[in-house]
């Protein structure tokens, strides 16, 4: 029995509680932590954790022999916890994204290199049906070389949503849309296209004062085989309509599903190729469903690589390969210039300190809520097959 402990208590903590509790013979929730004492009592008396401890400061459980922990913090900490973690022999689940810079990043990948224990960046996306079947359309190269890729992640939050105390400000969420809504889609595309090899971005604040960050970015990106992309960030959207589309020689699949095959007449002109549309069909209806999805599925994998030596599906490198991209999109974005990858050490956009200093600050933010009430949070319309 695997010994867990979920430090933060927020909103996004009740997605880990509840995936690991889908797995009773295998793990225990032992500790949850927060600053507020009352918060992590709260979730142990929502969720019958009997064997569980409320703590105030993760430090305590270090000396504790825990099997793995959940980090559910504010970004700008992910670093120092999960490096704590990992070098008292700790395997870490961190929540997305997985750091506010690319060099507490490589902290993180150095820290359980060091150890030898797991590291897996939350990227819960990739655990649902819609998603997996993409995958393996693509992976079946039926729809030919992928010639353009369009993310549309679009979210709609109040104007209020800026006013918790961390969220809003490069120092402390490291970003806005980009990072902490779009990075899962972001992640979605990067594992079924690869990385790019150099972006052109914008970005806007349209809607949110109270705030320093973006509310909407947009990036065109060009792929080592010649495809191009196109990514749209945003928590101005009403209605939160999110896609992703992939469009090949052959064919054209998406999240949520569609596929549409085209052929050419005689003068170049399109007209249905039914025999291709049916052939992916096929394929899909025949691969089988996620049975754990989201949070869950991921906390399974990481169980699995732990008593298994199994692969993680999410790693350190792949939180990492997010981070580059979305560092690259601001740092475009914020001097007009184009951004060619990987963004080395000595880019000035590499550390916390150099992104704070040199990407665009929209507005001061000046309201600092310290907790919202404890309501259900939106985690995305789901991309459904």
């Amino acid at each position: 029995m695997l010994k867990v402990a979920i430090i933060g208590a927020g909103a996004i903590s009740t997605a880990h509680i509840t995936a690991y509790l889908a797995f009773p013979k295998r793990c225990e929730i032992v500790a949850v932590v927060d600053m507020y004492a009352e918060k992590a009592q709260k979730r142990i008396n929502e969720y019958g954790l009997e064997g569980a401890r409320a703590f105030t400061d993760y430090h305590e459980l270090l000396d504790q022999n825990i099997d793995l922990v959940s980090v559910c913090t504010p970004p700008y900490t992910h670093a120092p916890i999960t490096c704590d973690f990992l070098h008292e022999g700790t395997h870490v689940l961190v929540e997305k994204p997985m750091a506010s810079s690319l060099q507490e990043a490589d902290m993180m990948m150095e820290a359980a290199q060091e150890s030898g224990k797991l590291l897996s960046v939350v990227a819960q996306n990739r655990f649902t049906t819609p998603m997996m079947k993409l995958k393996d359309v693509l992976d079946s190269k039926l729809m030919g070389p992928i010639v353009h890729v369009q993310v549309d992640s679009f979210w709609w939050r109040g104007h209020n949503y800026y006013d918790l105390w961390w969220r809003g400000t490069w120092e402390k969420e490291g970003g806005g849309c980009t990072l902490n809504h779009a990075v899962h889609h972001i992640d979605a595309m990067l594992w079924m296209m690869g990385p790019p090899v150099e972006l052109q971005a914008m970005m806007a604040n349209t809607a949110h004062d109270n705030a320093e960050v973006e509310d909407i970015s947009m990036a065109m990106l060009r792929f080592h085989e010649g495809a191009l992309g196109m990514i749209t960030s945003s928590v101005v959207h009403h209605g939160e309509e999110q896609q992703l589309i992939f469009q090949g020689k052959e064919a054209r699949v998406s999240a949520p599903w569609k596929v549409v095959a085209s052929t050419a007449r005689t003068n170049g002109f399109p007209e249905p190729n039914p025999d291709l549309e049916q052939q992916i069909q096929k394929l899909v209806e025949e691969l089988p469903d996620v049975i754990h999805v989201g949070h869950a599925g991921q906390v399974e994998n990481v169980l699995n690589a732990i008593e298994t030596g199994s692969p993680l599906l999410v790693d350190g490198k792949s939180g990492r390969d997010t981070l580059e991209l979305i560092v690259g999109i601001y740092k475009s974005a914020s001097t007009g210039g184009k951004v060619t990858f990987p963004l080395e050490a000595e880019d000035a956009f590499y550390t916390r300190k150099g992104i704070m200093q040199n990407a665009v600050h929209f507005y001061e933010k000046k309201t600092a809520v310290e907790n919202f009430e404890d309501v259900d949070i939106t985690l995305g319309r789901k991309l459904e097959s």
